[in-house]
């Protein structure tokens, strides 16, 4: 028996809801979870979602607790950094793989791709071994350094740039352009979408960095903010609502920036025509 079109759209609205719920609803209860006072039970049987007497004292009480908003800072210059390496790093990388020719360019692209195959994990050793011979160890240079260029945003570019029609860039040849001329002013105004997907990309994964970070970071003035909830997460064990407000604390920025930059993201994800 054939579903009819309405219990298809109702199936269809129900999953959508139970993903929202399985997505959103961890943050909304941490969200929850900090506006509670201390003379509220948070281990209730049932779990009661809303606080009774909302407050903002969690909050106030992190940022004297610890410097929370140093370590934002900290955060915010490296996400920003690797914002920037990457939009020119991966945009440069791309075009050149997407509309140069060269050789070697097949056995560049796919050791891109291969880069993404590779474990974080199993590389992060040879990594701190780097950092430390250039002396960056303890830096948040050295934060930076191994994400400036993504494998995955280059990828992103080269598609981008490929789909793009070669007769503009023929044309602009003719014309006497020559590469870096029709890479400025051809080829990057007509993916100004997929750049933002990369800045998004970019700046999300920069923030919520933890492992490296962690690993390269000694200085508790130089910690990330990540790094430096987690870091001093023992004195909070006995009160939850500060391990709850340290996390939306952490967690805002990046939900704000993409509710902000959301039509940018998903118009980028399709990316490649030329608008006329």
């Amino acid at each position: 028996m054939l579903r009819t079109p309405g219990r298809e759209k109702v199936l269809r609205y129900a999953l959508m809801l139970l993903v929202l719920a399985l997505t959103v609803g961890p943050f909304l209860w941490q969200l929850s979870t900090s506006l509670k006072d201390t003379t509220e039970d948070i281990y209730t049987s049932p779990p009661r979602f809303l606080p009774q007497h909302p407050t903002v004292h969690n909050y106030a009480e992190v940022a004297d607790t610890i410097p929370v908003w140093d370590y934002a800072l900290n955060s915010l210059k490296v996400a920003t950094a690797a914002v920037l390496t990457n939009l020119v790093g991966a945009a440069m990388a791309g075009y050149a793989l997407a509309r140069l020719r060269f050789r070697g360019r097949r056995a560049a692209g796919l050791a891109f791709v291969l880069a993404l195959l590779v474990p974080v994990e199993s590389i992060v050793i040879a990594q701190l071994t780097l950092v430390r011979d250039l002396h960056l160890n303890n830096t948040l240079v050295a934060v930076v350094l191994p994400g400036s260029v993504s494998a995955l945003n280059v990828l992103l570019m080269r598609n981008a740039f490929a789909a793009l029609p070669y007769e503009i860039e023929e044309a602009a040849v003719i014309d006497g352009a020559n590469a870096w001329q029709r890479f400025t002013r051809i080829a990057l105004p007509s993916v100004r979408g997929t750049l933002a997907v990369v800045a998004i990309f970019a700046f999300m994964g920069a923030w919520d960095d933890f492992l490296w970070p962690l690993i390269v970071l000694s200085d508790q003035h130089r910690f990330t903010l990540t790094v430096g909830l987690n870091y001093l997460h023992g004195t909070f064990t006995q009160n939850p609502r500060l391990v709850a407000a340290g996390t939306v604390i952490a967690v805002a920025p990046l939900v704000v920036m993409f509710a902000c930059l959301q039509r940018y993201f998903f118009r980028g994800v399709g990316e490649g025509a030329v608008k006329g």
